[in-house]
């Protein structure tokens, strides 16, 4: 267990003694960044909890170090491990450096009196996730996503070597969203500081972790990179989904395709069908689409959206039976939809290029929405 610098061993999670996840076994090295995924009420505060001591753990223990976290002193604990969760914490008549420098009282001594140095960490934190201009601010009086850098900025203040957050881009647009991820991950590669963390946004769950814990149940349901994860059908089925549909190659995420036989025909292609495709689908509108490569940009939401998907394997030529279903369902359509320029067309997709020539003789185009 010597390389995991952060590891669980039965680590069974839950309230009152009775157990709501059982035989937890994550492994963490440091500078990894492991998140948490599943649904609402799955369980992962709880784990979390359960880490940071906030709760007793039902049965075995998590490590730190090769320690036992439920054996280390709180000052042993805060040294090493920092937190910040969901719950807004209300301090009085405190600026947001004020807030930001508590994460130095580890270090102070009884008194809590701030040394030079001290003062140069709280400075390097705040400037660390942008927050100087809210030094003298009043924290009640920020907004939560400003709330919610500040509560970073006191746990990066407290110099540890592990970190836990709790839904940490849940009230943060997507502009602070992405720094604050960012900032996560420089500090991960640059400081080595590890990283767990539970997030509703798959996507980015998927392009920041080096491991992801998938909780479903009482169990972890899967537990590995992202790449192991996110494998063709799986999400759907940790989520239950049963309305809409989510690909994990490209993480977009599509409600349910309209319902009926195509009323109208897409010509797409190279990633210029899909807000086509959904405007439709807000509109109620079925629709078919082709012929696309199935490894296009267009074809995920095809998939997902599209009454009927004309498709042919990736960079082969658009054969004369795909033609031939393709001009079978702009017959049957009132209208074709051509969201890309079929003149663009190359060699290989020439097919476009007759599909939309066979429309245009019929009087059916239309040049996009």
């Amino acid at each position: 267990m010597e390389e995991f610098y952060f590891y669980t061993e039965g680590l069974s999670v839950g309230y009152h003694g009775v157990p709501l996840i059982k035989n937890i076994e994550l492994r963490l090295r440091k500078g990894e960044i492991l998140t948490l995924i599943g649904p609402n009420g799955a369980g992962k505060t709880t784990i979390l909890k359960s880490i940071i001591k906030q709760l007793e753990p039902v049965g075995g223990a998590a490590y730190l170090d090769g320690r036992e976290i439920g054996l280390l002193t709180g000052k042993e604990l805060s040294e090493k491990l920092s937190v910040v969760l969901t719950e807004r914490v209300r301090p009085e008549l405190m600026t947001c450096r004020d807030v930001v420098a508590t994460g130095r009282y580890p270090y102070t001594g009884r008194f809590g009196v701030l040394s030079r140095e001290d003062h140069r960490i709280v400075n390097e934190s705040m400037e660390l996730v942008h927050i100087s201009e809210l030094s003298e601010r009043d924290f009640s009086k920020t907004s939560d996503g400003q709330k919610q850098r500040v509560m970073l900025a006191r746990a990066i203040c407290q110099e540890p070597d592990i970190i836990v957050l709790d839904e940490p881009t849940s009230f943060l647009d997507i502009k602070y969203k992405l720094e604050f991820l960012s900032i996560i991950q420089e500090m991960s590669k640059e400081r080595r500081l590890s990283v767990i963390m539970s997030l509703h946004e798959l996507d980015l769950a998927e392009r920041i972790s080096d491991k992801i814990a998938c909780v479903k149940g009482d169990r972890i349901d899967r537990f590995g990179t992202p790449e192991k994860i996110f494998t063709e059908g799986y999400i759907p089925r940790l989520y239950q989904m049963t309305a809409g549909s989510y690909d994990e190659l490209t993480g977009s995420l599509e409600l349910e395709a309209a319902k009926g036989k195509p009323e109208a025909f897409v010509l797409a292609g190279c990633g210029s069908g899909t807000p086509v495709y959904r405007r439709l689908q807000r509109e109620g509108i079925p629709f078919a689409t082709g012929i696309l490569w199935e490894n296009d940009l267009d074809y995920p939401s095809a998939r997902a959206l599209a009454a009927e998907v004309i498709s042919v394997k990736p960079f082969s030529r658009m054969d004369e039976a795909a033609v031939k279903r393709a001009e079978e369902l702009i017959d049957a359509c009132g209208q074709v939809i051509c969201a890309m320029k079929p003149e663009e067309a190359g060699e290989f997709a020439e097919g476009l290029q007759r599909l939309y020539q066979y429309a245009g003789a019929r009087g059916k185009i239309r040049q996009n929405l």
